[in-house]
């Protein structure tokens, strides 16, 4: 086991991970059990990097098994899943919020049962949008929801207690006669950049951007990014016309919208398909990513980075000569590290948005993995 590493097991079988982005102070991430089981959890744990330790307390997440988490990043107590329900011989996926409770340490005799109560649940209306949810997103700076469902996208305006649907964005030929034969959505994420006012979209092996102001506007789009499908994609939050994205090809490919004919970095160091990518947010030079071949990598992209540019007007107008290149160097394209300690497929790896140097990984088997960027490629950004 690697010294900066930290394991936390479930009980159960699981494949939802998000860091808690409203918290401030502590690292904390959510994880939520996947299970055909009656009761499925979510737990919250908090990292304690002096006592080498986690600390968790677990909540009931009694509406199905969990495909997707995802945290508010205005409200720390705010949590919205994606879950399914079986009605009748169906199966449908929805999506719930989550409230927690202002106090995370009740007296153990006030308890009913052994889980942590939700102070809320709120289950969403998507039925009349669509049977199958992929995901629910937080924007990141409103109070406005962005629920993926079949082939509609669908922009919420939360109230105090109620949830409305303000905006669609259908999918391309989903008209009357061919809706059949639509290809739906299989992910999206609010843009960082443009006034929060675009939704990047996955279908297969597409991606899209839409203005949510105007239901029949594609900003951009970049078709067969991977040939295969996609599963995954990320906004460089530094930099604004960069994303990232993760591919049942192996790939994990940084794009430039302006010029969709070609990424501008690629590697192939998975063996299966990326079920997850992610830029540092500190260090966008840095990414994350998890895949079914039970391994997560820390992968360099300095020379597409902010840092490059950001170091350039810095060893132009500060230093100079060999003191320059020793003060701003950058860590070198490629693979860094190779994380191996999960034995399932990982299908989520996390940075936290509180130390930039810590990450959690979650394998079906239901393995949390907390672990460092390695001290010799963080020392080097910082000095």
């Amino acid at each position: 086991m690697d010294e900066n590493s930290l394991i936390y097991g479930l009980e159960l079988q699981a494949r939802a991970l998000t860091p808690q982005y409203g918290e401030s102070n502590d690292v904390c991430f959510f994880i939520a059990t996947n299970s055909l089981k009656p009761t499925n959890q979510v737990h919250l744990i908090q990292y304690e990097e002096e006592q080498g330790s986690v600390q968790s307390k677990v909540f009931e997440h009694a509406l199905g098994e969990v495909w997707k988490l995802n945290s508010c990043p205005r409200n720390p107590r705010l949590l919205a899943s994606v879950y399914n329900v079986q009605k009748g011989a169906q199966v449908l996926t929805k999506a719930a919020l989550f409230t927690l409770p202002e106090d995370l340490n009740p007296d153990p005799e006030q308890l009913k049962s052994e889980y942590l109560p939700w102070e809320q649940v709120e289950v969403l209306d998507t039925e009349a949008l669509g049977e199958r949810v992929k995901t629910i997103e937080f924007h990141p700076n409103q109070d406005t929801l962005a629920c993926v469902v079949d082939n509609k996208v669908a922009v919420m305006q939360r109230a105090e207690s109620s949830t409305r649907v303000v905006a669609e964005v259908p999918a391309s030929g989903s008209s009357s006669g061919s809706a059949k034969h639509t290809q739906h959505f299989t992910g999206g994420k609010w843009s960082h950049h443009h006034q929060g006012h675009q939704f990047l979209t996955l279908q297969d092996g597409n991606l899209s951007a839409y203005d949510v102001r105007d239901t029949q506007h594609c900003a951009w789009s970049i078709n067969d990014a991977h040939g295969q499908m996609v599963r995954d994609l990320d906004c460089n939050p530094n930099k604004q016309c960069h994303l990232v994205t993760g591919g049942d090809d192996g790939y994990l490919r940084i794009w430039d919208c302006r010029m969709p004919k070609a990424p501008v970095f690629e590697r192939s160091d998975h063996s299966h398909w990326v079920w997850c990518v992610r830029f540092n947010t500190f260090h966008d030079q840095l990414l994350l990513s998890s895949s079914s071949d039970c391994k997560v990598l820390l992968t360099c992209a300095g020379s597409v980075s902010s840092e490059t540019q950001v170091q350039a007007g810095l060893d132009e107008s500060n230093f100079s000569g060999a003191d320059a290149e020793e003060r701003h160097k950058l860590l070198p394209d490629g693979l860094l590290q190779t994380f191996d300690q999960h034995e399932d497929s990982v299908y989520c790896a996390e940075w936290s948005n509180v130390d930039p140097w810590i990450f959690a990984s979650l394998s079906y088997d239901g393995r949390v993995i907390i672990s460092k960027v390695p001290k010799q490629y963080k020392y080097q950004i910082i000095f």
